[in-house]
C-alpha cells in the first residue's frame, strides 16, 4: 500500500471518529478526548525519556486534569483539588526519589500538563458553550479550521511558495503557504456561519482566524520540539500521520486560544 492511500485512508478514519465524537453526545466526546490526553502525554514523556513512575503519573495527571474540567463534573464544589493534589504530590515525591536531576523532571512534568492536558480540559468548557447545541459546533470549527489550514498551507505552498518562514524550525513552510491556510481556514469559518447562524459572521470568521494562527505557531512549536530532539514523527498511532502529538499539535495550541476568545471577547 502506498504511503499516499495509506495516509489518506487513515486520515478518514481519524477524521470521522472526531467529528462523529464531538456531534453525537458530550459523553463520547469526554470519553474519547480523556484518552487521548493522557495518550498524548504518555508519548510526551517516552520522548523526554521520563521513568516509568513519572510517565505513568503525567498521564494520570491528565486524565484527572480533563475529568474536573468536565461540566457534570466540574460543578462538584472543590473537585478540582483533586488534581492539584497530583500535581504537588509529583513535585514533593521528588525529594525522596533520588533522581539525578529532579528539576529537569519537574519541567517535564509540568510542560506536559500545561502545554498538553490543559488545552484538552478546555475543550470540556468550550462544548457547553452557550450549551451543547452551540458548543459542539465551536469545537468542531476548532478541528475543521484546523484541518482546512493545514491542507491550505499544504497546497499553496507546494504549488507557490518560495519564502521560508522558519526554516530552521520547519524548512517546508513558506510565507504563501501560510497566506493559503488562512484563506482555507476562512473559508470554513463562512460556511459555519452559513450553516449554524447562532453566531454572526464577524465571529465565526475571527474564531477561523485565531485558529489559523495560533494552529500555525503550534505545529512550528512540534516541528521545534521535534527538531531539538532529533526525530521525524512523535510516533505512529495513526500510520501515515505520526503519533498523537503530530496529529493534535496545531489544536494544543488554538484550542487555549479560542477559549480565551470566547471568555474575553464573545462571551
Amino acid at each position: 500500500m502506498s504511503n499516499l492511500v495509506q495516509r489518506t485512508l487513515s486520515g478518514s478514519v481519524y477524521v470521522a471518529v472526531i467529528v462523529a465524537a464531538v456531534l453525537v453526545h458530550p459523553v463520547a466526546f469526554e470519553c474519547l478526548f480523556c484518552i487521548v490526553s493522557a495518550c498524548a502525554v504518555w508519548e510526551f514523556c517516552r520522548l523526554m525519556k521520563l521513568d516509568k513512575w513519572l510517565t505513568a503519573w503525567s498521564s494520570l495527571s491528565a486524565a484527572v486534569a480533563f475529568v474536573v474540567r468536565i461540566p457534570a463534573v466540574s460543578a462538584i464544589n472543590g473537585i478540582e483539588w483533586a488534581y492539584w493534589l497530583l500535581v504537588m504530590f509529583v513535585l514533593v515525591a521528588e525529594l525522596f526519589r533520588k533522581q539525578p536531576n529532579p528539576i529537569l523532571n519537574w519541567g517535564h512534568y509540568l510542560t506536559a500538563q500545561v502545554l498538553i492536558a490543559a488545552p484538552f480540559a478546555l475543550m470540556n468548557d468550550m462544548l457547553v458553550y452557550r450549551g451543547w447545541s452551540l458548543g459542539k459546533y465551536i469545537v468542531l470549527a476548532l478541528f475543521v479550521c484546523v484541518w482546512a489550514n493545514d491542507t491550505g498551507a499544504y497546497l499553496t505552498g507546494s504549488l507557490l511558495g518560495k519564502h521560508k518562514m522558519i526554516p530552521r524550525v520547519s524548512p517546508g513552510k513558506t510565507w504563501e503557504g501560510l497566506v493559503g491556510g488562512f484563506v482555507f481556514s476562512l473559508v470554513a469559518g463562512y460556511l459555519f456561519f452559513l450553516f449554524i447562524p447562532e453566531l454572526m459572521l464577524w465571529q465565526w470568521l475571527l474564531i477561523a482566524f485565531t485558529i489559523s494562527v495560533a494552529g500555525t505557531l503550534g505545529d512550528l512549536m512540534e516541528s521545534l520540539f521535534k527538531r531539538t530532539i532529533g526525530i521525524k514523527d512523535s510516533g505512529n498511532v495513526v500510520p501515515g500521520r505520526g503519533g498523537w502529538l503530530d496529529c493534535f499539535d496545531s489544536t494544543l495550541l488554538a484550542a487555549p486560544a479560542v477559549y480565551a476568545l470566547l471568555t474575553l471577547v464573545l462571551g
